[in-house]
C-alpha cells in the first residue's frame, strides 16, 4: 500500500510503497541489544543482528538486520549505514538504506540520502540534508494548485 506524505505541525511523515524482496516482520529476530556508551569511539565495520544503540562515535559501515538508534550526542559517520529501523536524536552523516522507519527526532542532524521502502518521519526541529529515493503520492497541499498526486515522483527535500 502507497501512502503519501503527510505533515503535521509538528512532523513530516512519507510513507512510501515497500518493495521489499523478503518477506516476514523484521521484528522478532531474538538478536539481543548493544550499545556504544558515550565516552566510545568505535572505527570499523559494524554488522550483525539485533538493535544497536550508539551513544558515543562510529567512524565505519553497519549493517544490521534490526534498529540502529543514534542517542542525543550520539555521531554516525559513514559511507552506507543498512538497517531495517533507524532512529536518530544526534547525529547521522552516511547513505542510508533503510528497509522500515527512519525517525528524525527534534535537534537531530541526518545528512545523506535515504533509500528503503519504509517510512520517513522528520520532527519539527530535526534537519535533514539529502535525497529521498522512494515512490510516494504528494497529498494535495504540497501539490499546490495542480492537486493531482507525483505518480510515483522521486522526492528531495532540503
Amino acid at each position: 500500500m502507497t501512502s503519501g506524505p503527510s505533515c503535521t505541525n509538528k512532523r513530516l511523515v512519507i510513507m512510501a510503497q515497500t518493495r521489499s524482496a523478503r518477506g516476514g516482520s523484521s521484528g522478532g529476530n531474538g538478536a539481543g541489544e548493544a550499545r556504544i556508551g558515550a565516552g566510545a569511539r568505535v572505527r570499523g565495520r559494524i554488522a550483525g543482528d539485533g538493535a544497536l544503540t550508539v551513544e558515543g562515535r562510529v567512524e565505519g559501515d553497519i549493517a544490521l538486520r534490526g534498529e540502529l538508534t543514534v542517542a542525543e550526542g550520539g555521531e554516525v559517520r559513514a559511507d552506507t549505514i543498512e538497517v531495517e529501523t533507524l532512529v536518530v536524536s544526534g547525529t547521522v552523516d552516511g547513505e542510508l538504506r533503510v528497509s522500515g522507519v527512519v525517525h528524525a527526532t527534534a535537534g537531530s542532524r541526518v545528512r545523506g540520502n535515504v533509500t528503503g521502502g519504509g517510512t520517513l518521519a522528520l520532527d519539527d526541529g530535526a534537519q535533514f540534508a539529502g535525497r529521498i529515493d522512494a515512490e510516494f503520492d504528494l497529498p494535495a497541499e504540497l501539490m499546490g494548485s495542480s492537486g493531482g498526486t507525483s505518480g510515483g515522483r522521486r522526492g528531495d527535500r532540503r
